[in-house]
């Protein structure tokens, strides 16, 4: 079985019962001179390491009955997000002079420049921002060279909303919460956020998400981010960002947010994302041109 295990293959971690789905991205030899596969989870945002020995190869069969449920989720969660904001729509329409049955409107949502670390989430990101209207730049860019990169990318594009995101973890062995050595990538995470608040320093005006699984969220918020992971050092969704950005993009300029109701619209939910108040970032259009 050991020598089955290949680069590309999905796999789970016999060690914790095979909970989350895994691509083997690099096999190599360890200090304990046993082979080791480098793992990315298949839709958790999460990066580790493992014994060949301690892993299980699934059967295509399995991995596709996983992505089917995987895209049922995004999709019950995609009908929510359409039905949210058919009520908003009417609550907008209601402050204008004019009623909504009379004059068609138009959206202006909120701009989005999302770097991640990894080009797999990177696509199916960039395709539910599409499905959802939303426009995004999208760049693929390593975990430690995202914060290099971010400033000259924010000045290109000047979105209203940043994401930074990619894979992370707690290093094996870890008991120090606090110290942020003690995670993968979460110290670049926070470099690009600070990177990111030289460019514009009001929360309103840049809003950033920041972060993946089991990421340093105190340091994440510390360095300026709106909303960052993982307050419970959990596993986090690979949509989790989408969604909080979705709400923000699509809630009107004139109303802040609580931070209820926008972790209320991702997956993992309290445990994986927190952040602060944010004031929305779309703009109602009245009359929508027939051309």
């Amino acid at each position: 079985m050991v020598n089955k295990i290949r680069v590309g293959d999905i796999v789970g971690r016999i060690s914790y019962g095979c909970d989350v789905y895994f691509k083997v991205t690099a096999v190599y030899t360890g200090d304990d001179g046993k082979e080791h596969a480098c793992l990315k989870g298949l839709d958790m945002r999460l990066f580790a390491s493992a014994p060949l020995d301690d892993l299980k190869k699934f059967e295509p069969s399995q991995v596709a009955a996983y992505w089917h449920s995987f895209m049922m989720k995004n999709h019950e969660q995609m009908r929510r997000v359409f039905q949210r904001r058919e009520e908003d729509r009417r609550r907008s329409m209601s402050r204008s002079a004019i009623p909504a049955n009379q004059m068609d409107s138009f959206d202006v949502p909120g701009s989005v420049l999302h770097i991640d670390g990894d080009g797999d989430y990177l696509d199916l990101c960039l395709t539910t921002y599409r499905q959802l209207g939303i426009p995004a730049f999208g760049y693929r860019i390593e975990e430690d060279k995202q914060p290099e990169k971010v400033m000259a990318l924010l000045q290109e594009h000047r979105p209203d909303l940043l994401v930074l995101t990619g894979h992370d973890g707690l290093v094996k062995g870890a008991k120090d919460f606090s110290d942020i050595n003690n995670y993968h990538h979460s110290r670049f995470f926070v470099e690009g956020v600070k990177v990111a608040r030289q460019y514009e320093k009001s929360r309103d005006d840049l809003v950033i998400f920041a972060g993946a699984c089991q990421s340093h969220y105190e340091a994440i918020l510390n360095a300026g981010a709106n909303f960052a992971s993982s307050p419970q050092r959990v596993l986090i969704h690979a949509f989790d960002p989408v969604f909080v950005v979705e709400k923000i993009a699509y809630t009107s300029i004139y109303d802040p947010i609580s931070v209820k109701e926008i972790i209320a619209g991702t997956i993992t939910g309290f445990d994986g994302i927190g952040g602060i108040e944010t004031r929305g970032k779309h703009r109602l259009g009245i009359p929508k041109s027939p051309y």
